[in-house]
């Protein structure tokens, strides 16, 4: 059984010049593969060339660099990042265009500096690779790098392979271990109903409330902190279009650099505190110990469409949560029910099954018209979540 651990690093400024160069050199050809790629797809609309010569493979990318490319003299800068490195990251580019090339995705964006997120790949080769002490590990060409966290990662840890990336001026290192695959067999109490929704995070079968954590001070300031925030970097970009003076705009490049930054890191800020609500909530559900837990299949897209609630719906998570649950389940022997989308489980009445299709997204309480049943629509849906007969698992 493999497991990922992702940590923080504290690298020295020769460490970090070496990493942003090969950082650098990954986004290089990962744009340099779609951008060639592209070309390739033009001439083969334009009636220029075949489907079959229409795409090249990443090995055949890989010696056209090695063979063409890298021998110039303005290229030699290539040589500054790892071969293992360089290849991943032409295949993530061709994994990303394969998909397009198949019509099962639009055209894959290019990398941008600053912005968009790249990994710097290392395989272990050798016995001394990652060798993991309390507080610091041996990454490749990047020898002894220090940890943040101490004794998170175990010391005799059998590690495969790693990852170094750069968000908001800080650097991570996931490293992939093989472990002994462990199964949780507890004693299960009755099955549990999982209604998700934006006015409360998670609303169970038992009656168990999760509020939303959207909702809090602490989220609410920071939010309001990150306005201010880009404001400020709003005007630092209309100001650098102003200006006309070489000095000036320099030093308001500069500013403009650090601002980028304070804003990565309150983004940053609040995934952190939206991710840890999400861990503590999985791992509360998975302490109860269910037989059986039953969600519905939220179709997430479409709900982003709405775009007076799409920002309520990005920010409760409910992608990573499904995710984070079903692993929970399986490592805890949990069957995981997915009920399709389609299943009226807050038109449905839990007491006579009377099917009401006329209810409202406004009407937060369910009143039956045939029994008389008043309960809340949320609490109504998770017990008609757990008793469903139709289900599929996860």
């Amino acid at each position: 059984m493999q497991r990922a651990y992702k940590v923080e690093l504290k690298p020295t400024n020769q460490q970090i010049q070496k990493i942003n160069q090969c950082l650098g050199v990954c986004r290089w050809l990962y744009n340099a593969y779609l951008a060639k790629n592209q070309s390739l797809y033009q001439d083969f609309k334009e009636g220029k060339l075949n489907k079959k010569k229409a795409f090249m493979s990443a090995n055949d990318f890989d010696k056209y660099i090695n063979n063409d490319i890298k021998v110039l003299d303005d290229c030699k800068w290539i040589n500054d990042c790892g071969s293992k490195a360089r290849k991943k990251a032409i295949c993530n580019a061709e994994f990303a265009y394969k998909k397009f090339f198949k019509g099962e995705a639009q055209f894959p964006r290019f990398k941008k500096k600053g912005k968009s997120k790249v990994g710097l790949y290392f395989p272990r080769n050798n016995k001394t690779d990652f060798k993991i002490e309390r507080h610091k590990i041996n990454i490749p060409t990047l020898k002894w790098v220090r940890l943040k966290e101490f004794g998170y990662i175990k010391a005799n840890a059998n590690v495969i392979s790693g990852t170094v990336t750069e968000q908001a001026g800080k650097y991570y290192i996931s490293i992939v271990c093989e472990i002994e695959e462990v199964k949780n067999s507890l004693p299960k109490t009755e099955p549990l109903g999982l209604d998700l929704g934006i006015k409360d995070f998670a609303i169970f079968s038992n009656e168990v409330v999760k509020k939303n954590i959207n909702k809090t001070s602490r989220v609410k300031k920071l939010e309001k902190k990150l306005k201010r925030e880009q404001v400020r970097l709003s005007r630092k970009y209309e100001c650098l279009k102003k200006q006309n003076k070489i000095r000036k705009g320099e030093a308001t490049r500069q500013n403009i650099r650090k601002q980028i930054v304070k804003v990565q890191r309150l983004h940053q800020r609040l995934a952190n505190i939206r991710t840890d609500y999400i861990n503590k909530c999985v791992s509360e559900i998975v302490g109860q110990k269910p037989s059986s837990i039953t969600i519905e299949d939220l179709n997430v897209k479409g709900m982003m469409k709405n775009r007076h609630l799409s920002k309520a719906v990005a920010g409760q998570k409910f992608y990573e949560f499904r995710i984070k649950l079903t692993n929970k389940c399986k490592q805890n022997d949990i069957e995981l029910r997915i009920v399709d989308r389609w299943y009226p489980s807050s038109k449905l009445c839990s007491c006579c099954g009377n099917v009401k299709k006329d209810l409202k997204l406004s009407d937060r309480i369910y009143v039956c018209k045939e029994c008389g049943l008043v309960i809340d629509r949320d609490l109504q849906a998770s017990i008609n979540l757990r008793e469903a007969k139709t289900y599929k698992i996860a």
